[in-house]
């Protein structure tokens, strides 16, 4: 992984309270997997920043890297790498994925929960 790409990924996770690596956009995901994860932060009413690793070959191998975790989709939340589609779905259907946000500060639709 270059430097360059450390830093901007170090930056897009500081920066935003919520982040989302994905293959496709938010409005438009290009696997199931991204999907699920989408739809759940959308039913939670979570803002993310979503970022299509398809767009650069470099970065999909960055963000593995990174996180030392070898799947796309990958979840930040506050800079701590939550986890990918797996592990949000339980998260998220046990509750502990809203005690997360809860936990961070992170605005969300307990309702949906």
């Amino acid at each position: 992984m270059t430097d360059a790409l450390f830093a901007q990924i170090k930056k897009d996770i500081s920066e935003n309270d919520v982040v989302l690596y994905m293959k496709g956009s938010a409005k438009l995901p290009h696997c199931g997997f991204s999907a699920t994860v989408v739809q759940i932060l959308d039913r939670l009413g979570v803002t993310f920043k979503d970022i299509d690793i398809l767009l650069d070959p470099a970065l999909r191998q960055a963000i593995k890297d990174f996180s030392n975790w070898p799947t796309i989709p990958q979840l930040y939340v506050k800079g701590e790498f939550v986890g990918g589609c797996d592990i949000i779905k339980e998260m998220y259907f046990n509750g502990e994925l809203q005690e997360l946000l809860k936990s961070k500060n992170i605005a969300f639709n307990n309702k949906a929960a």
